[in-house]
């Protein structure tokens, strides 16, 4: 797996898994998990994951990745989406629950993670990647789109109104550290970590890297102190969480 902070954060958790249920597979669900870019490591990584997925040709690709990665048999595929979990998979079924992508195209953020809460074992962790508000106000001010980062910063969801040409912002929502806490906080999970993902890789060229011996070593550990250094991860290009639900009395 890669060493970048979400990957090193779901590991620790998959290791967290293994000695609660010595001896047992970890049972992950990826919610939106496409075509296996977080499944499949985890799969060669030993997990058992079922994959929900509205579309059929990403799950495709995605059976075809792990039958190349020589996991196709702890990966399973369900066509679906978030709206439909209480039918596809049971409650308190995942050891870990990703919902990276989600919940910036979801109708409705709470509904959602209170539906992914669900899903989640007693003891087990939602794991969730989104979009940051933050950092796409910054974006759009460095590339001359002033009145798209004054709408970006104003509008609480982050999201840009509908243009003359009558496109349209392809997310629904771009959050903040606190919103996103505030909404796993109101679904009774336990926020255990709350970093950034492409803090500064995202930032640096990539000719930078090239241009330097042992650039990319020094980038990989810079990326993972910024990852947890606030002001830094509030302006990451996503903001990662982990939250715990708790174990039940």
């Amino acid at each position: 797996m890669r060493a970048d902070a979400v990957y090193q954060a779901l590991e620790a958790e998959m290791t967290a898994a293994r000695d609660r249920h010595p001896g047992a597979l970890v049972t992950v669900l990826d919610v939106g998990g496409g075509s296996g870019v977080w499944a499949v490591p985890l799969a060669v990584a030993g997990c058992a994951v079922t994959v929900i997925d509205p579309s059929p040709d990403a799950l495709a690709v995605l059976r075809r990745r792990a039958t190349e990665a020589g996991c196709g048999e702890r990966v399973v595929g369900v066509q679906g989406d978030t709206d439909m979990l209480a039918e596809l998979v049971p409650p308190d079924g995942a050891d870990l629950v990703l919902a990276h992508g989600v919940l910036e195209v979801v109708d409705d953020a709470a509904a959602a993670v209170a539906a992914l809460a669900r899903c989640t074992a007693s003891g087990g962790v939602l794991s969730v990647l989104v979009a940051n508000r933050f950092a796409a106000v910054l974006n759009r001010a460095m590339a001359g789109r002033l009145a798209d980062a004054r709408q970006l910063l104003d509008d609480p969801d982050g999201r840009l109104p509908r243009r003359d040409d009558g496109g349209h912002d392809a997310l629904r929502r771009r959050l903040d550290t606190d919103r996103l806490r505030a909404l796993l906080d109101a679904a009774g999970l336990d926020v255990e970590l709350l970093q950034g993902d492409g803090v500064v890789t995202d930032l640096v060229p990539g000719a930078t890297l090239d241009a330097s011996p042992g650039a990319a070593e020094v980038l990989a550990e810079l990326e993972l102190r910024a990852a947890v250094t606030p002001p830094l991860r509030d302006v990451a290009s996503r903001l990662h969480a982990m939250a715990r639900r708790p174990v039940r009395g």
